[in-house]
């Protein structure tokens, strides 16, 4: 199996979440890209944030930023 577009947007989105705190969330707005706005409502059906704009990661959310995280580091051009 290969990433799909929607599954490579939900990572890009993933990424895009505060590493720092777990008190930092994001917010989606309406103006967004469409695949955006798309990718956050999936991560929301799929219980990986708290919100269908955004919102928090939930445990689930934050086990896949680590994840995400060293996939990312690996395919780095060094």
């Amino acid at each position: 199996m290969t990433f799909t577009s929607e599954m490579i947007a939900e990572l890009n989105l993933l990424l895009k979440f505060p590493s720092k705190s777990l008190m930092q969330g994001l917010k989606i707005h309406n103006d967004a890209e469409p695949e955006v706005i798309s990718a956050a409502q999936r991560l929301f059906d799929k219980g990986i944030v708290t919100l269908p704009d955004g919102g928090y990661l939930t445990d689930l959310g934050h086990d896949l930023f680590e994840h995400a995280q060293v996939v990312q580091m690996a395919l780095m051009d060094k």
